[in-house]
């Protein structure tokens, strides 16, 4: 079977999206100098229960899915490879990489895994096939309670790295430079890596 054009796009787009987020992902633990706030409460369960930092990413990933049944969200095909293959692709990249201590690798290392995290975000989101878990947890809470999408990414992410920090997650100068950054990054990234999609045909008037 062949997949038409716009559709095989769409979905390489969202494959190298969330394979990318997860490699990025472990640029950034490998640099040791800090990770995003979601990174540090999965550190901080890996420390307290010892599971693998891949497999603690899919299961608060559906974690976090389950919170969007209330919310009424709509879950995309993008929602469900996000929440699966994010953590095994992260898993990979700590198999793959080593651990970094000089100060001038560790922050080209972060560098490079947070551009590339910037990257990979506009390509699955950009591939039009519903969010991730999390940024959908984000978008239902606005959607639902009207509160504005600043508060509930302040309060979110703020509460993850409290709970996180709490359970001896690694927090650094890289969980600040993710929070300033990683907004403007997406920001350039999103229109680079959007698909234009097919404008919908209106019914001629009778």
């Amino acid at each position: 079977m062949i997949l038409p054009p716009l559709l095989a796009l769409r979905l390489s787009k969202l494959l190298a999206g969330v394979f990318l987020y997860g490699l990025a992902m472990s640029l950034m633990l490998r640099a040791g100098l800090g990770v995003a706030p979601w990174d540090v409460l999965t550190l901080g369960l890996v420390h307290q229960t010892g599971l693998s930092f891949g497999l603690l990413t899919i299961l608060i990933g559906l974690a976090v899915l389950l919170l969007w049944w209330p919310l009424r969200q709509p879950a995309g095909l993008g929602t469900v490879l996000n929440a699966l293959l994010v953590g095994p692709s992260a898993q990979f990249g700590l198999w793959l990489l080593p651990e970094f201590d000089i100060r001038w690798q560790q922050v080209l290392v972060f560098a490079g895994g947070l551009l590339l995290l910037a990257l990979a975000t506009g390509l699955y989101i950009g591939a039009r096939f519903g969010p991730g878990p999390r940024d959908g947890l984000m978008t239902g809470l606005h959607a639902r309670y009207g509160w504005p999408i600043w508060a509930v990414r302040t309060g979110i992410e703020g509460s993850v790295l409290l709970a996180g920090w709490w359970m001896g997650g690694t927090v650094g100068l890289g969980t600040v430079a993710f929070a300033v950054l990683i907004g403007p990054l997406v920001g350039r990234a999103l229109p680079w890596c959007d698909t234009p999609m097919p404008a919908v045909a209106q019914p001629s008037p009778a």
